[in-house]
């Protein structure tokens, strides 16, 4: 929103959230039926084509959207230093909304206009005159406007909240408040009206004039250089008539310089050509992946349906926590084709770079879903993919690598430590944050708590809370006799008096680790505190008890760049053994955390205070 929003700064369709798309229902209907109903020869290509072009132009844009990402993720040709943030993404959350404008100004046009309809596929003179009236009235008349938008009136009233945005990305291009996006389109209106009043318009003209527009506006936006500089070596010119993403970085970081729409033509005639424009595009060029990484954290993909809620996925999605719904299950057969293709073609990937106290962090993604975890047979192939990412991270100078969700276990790795027996002379420290989701945990469960119920697989982590619960003389009630007779083995004797196998279910709070059943919660009495020590959280099956978050802790202000959920859970919000392995580093703590070895919890706890991180105590009760 803008600084003082004007008049016609909300959308015609604001309220209506993604049921804006139903405004095309009846248009798409009335087409259907007219190519229907038509003979043959009297067919309206046009009319037929504008939702298919729609539906191209979305995916369009979110091709833009997750290569950007990518891109950005590894810092290669980045252009502004600088961070996204979730204030960021949901001021561009609609950015199909000039999309939805077009179509329904196309349907408009062509139901009133004579020479739009039944267009041939091809005009060359269409064409010739579509580009001419661009470089002309189309890019002179932007550039006034355009700075005009820079007067203080209009820019606090409109402008401002497409400049709200410091690190572009493309969607950035199409934010707008509506009244502008508004004039933009009468000024992209000049060609394509301009070929159908004079009789040679084609639908390659109108619909290649929309794309041309889309990729420059998009490319323009990127926060990376991707034009060549052997272009301009070729024909020089060219700079006069197609900007770069750097050229307008620059007016997103100095607000007055490089007003162009796409050619810098009119900047270089009146002379507001900012003279770092092309030192900042070779510099960009240039510029590979200089920023040294301290610390990485490796998780994997989920549910068939997460791999949408990625940061590379939908930027929308992915900025609130994971929830599935019918929106990702209309998605299910395109999801169920990349689970084939990760699992063929799947190469672990940096998902997300943060920054936090002068380091710089990333998270990577093993490309491998949480049910193919649990496939003995796809143990030695996830295990290469870990230690290949491992390594992959000494090699770049990291100094603590985090094992998330399921890339730590005992059958798979024995909780990271297989990978030193492997690579004795390795340095880099691995990181399981057994220690922190136990203090997490501990710092739990009420004051006063007498007793504790401990329900669902064993894990390093129950077997640590069990230890310290029982040095705490805290009762550690257990209906699992295998999971009782593993404690009663390893549990040092002087606190076995403090385990018992029981049938009853009445403690009033239970951690709860994997394989927590229906039936098991069912037993639960009225008002239970359910504090999950699993990986996932548990599903939520009873409405009169509570439902703690998995171990996590919410991130400090000055953690940077942070735009998007973990997995389930809310913003700014990190699981533990993320956190744990930030912490690591920010300590340089010159040990491992993973095999049998575990930080002790206060000593963890407390460092986690001291670096402003805050445990994420939200429970759900429903």
């Amino acid at each position: 929103m803008a600084s003082q929003p004007g008049p016609l700064t909300n959308w015609p369709w604001h309220g209506l959230g993604n049921f804006k798309y139903a405004l095309l229902a009846p248009w798409f209907a009335h087409s259907m039926h007219k190519f229907a109903t038509s003979k043959t020869e009297e067919r309206d290509l046009l009319n037929l084509l504008i939702i298919p072009v729609l539906l191209l132009r979305l995916l369009y844009g979110q091709l833009w959207i997750s290569i950007s990402r990518f891109q950005t993720a590894r810092s290669k040709r980045r252009i502004v230093n600088k961070s996204l943030d979730f204030d960021q993404v949901d001021r561009e959350r609609n950015w199909d909304d000039q999309i939805i404008l077009t179509a329904l100004l196309f349907y408009g046009a062509n139901s009133v206009i004579p020479g739009t309809q039944r267009l041939p596929w091809w005009n060359t003179k269409g064409i010739v005159l579509a580009t001419l009236l661009h470089i002309g009235p189309v890019e002179f008349l932007y550039y006034w406007f355009h700075r005009a938008l820079h007067h203080h009136f209009l820019y606090s009233r409109y402008h401002s909240h497409h400049h709200a945005s410091i690190v572009t990305e493309p969607i950035t291009s199409v934010i707008h408040p509506f009244a502008e996006e508004f004039v933009y389109f009468l000024l992209f209106a000049i060609p394509l009206l301009s070929m159908a009043f004079c009789g040679v318009g084609s639908i390659v003209g109108l619909v290649g004039y929309l794309i041309y527009i889309d990729f420059m506006n998009y490319m323009g936006h990127c926060n990376f250089e991707m034009v060549p500089s052997w272009l301009f070596r070729i024909f020089p010119p060219l700079k006069y008539f197609m900007y770069t993403p750097s050229f307008h970085s620059i007016h997103h970081t100095k607000f007055q310089a490089n007003y162009s729409l796409f050619m810098p033509l009119y900047d270089y005639i009146y002379n507001t050509y900012d003279k770092t424009s092309d030192s900042l595009y070779e510099r960009s060029l240039k510029r590979q992946n200089e920023e040294k990484t301290n610390v990485v954290h490796l998780t994997h993909l989920t549910s068939i349906q997460s791999i949408f809620h990625l940061r590379l996925g939908f930027a929308s999605v992915a900025s609130r926590p994971y929830i599935p719904g019918l929106h990702l299950w209309i998605l299910s057969p395109l999801s169920y084709l990349l689970v084939v293709l990760t699992w063929i073609f799947g190469t672990t990937f940096t998902l997300e770079r943060n920054y936090f106290n002068n380091r710089s962090m990333e998270t990577w993604v093993i490309p491998r879903y949480s049910f193919q975890y649990m496939a003995k047979l796809e143990k030695g192939t996830i295990n290469r993919l870990i230690e290949k990412a491992i390594l992959n991270a000494e090699k770049m100078g990291a100094k603590v690598i985090s094992l998330g969700l399921f890339n730590q276990g005992e059958e798979l790795n024995r909780y990271g430590e297989t990978y030193i027996s492997k690579n004795p002379s390795m340095k880099i420290k691995i990181v399981d944050g057994t220690g922190l989701a136990a203090a997490l945990v501990l710092n739990s469960i009420p004051d006063g708590t007498e007793r504790i119920l401990l329900i669902g697989k064993l894990d390093k982590l129950a077997y640590y809370l069990s230890l310290v619960i029982c040095q705490r003389k805290i009762q550690v009630e257990m209906v699992q006799k295998d999971l009782y007779e593993f404690l009663k083995l390893q549990l040092p004797q002087e606190m076995k008096d403090f385990i018992l196998l029981s049938d009853s279910y009445m403690s009033k709070v239970w951690l709860v680790g994997e394989e927590l059943r229906y039936s098991d919660q069912m037993k639960a009495a009225k008002g239970v505190l359910f504090i999950p020590y699993s990986q996932c959280p548990p599903k939520i099956v009873r409405k009169d008890c509570i439902y703690y978050s998995t171990p996590a802790m919410v991130a400090p202000k000055a953690f940077e760049n942070l735009h998007c959920c973990e997995n389930w859970l809310p913003r700014r919000v990190i699981s533990a053994s993320r956190a744990a392995g930030i912490i690591h580093a920010l300590e340089e703590w010159d040990t491992h955390e993973c095999g049998d070895m575990v930080t002790s919890t206060d000593k963890v706890w407390h460092a986690a205070l001291k670096h402003g991180f805050t445990p994420y105590n939200s429970s759900s009760e429903i």
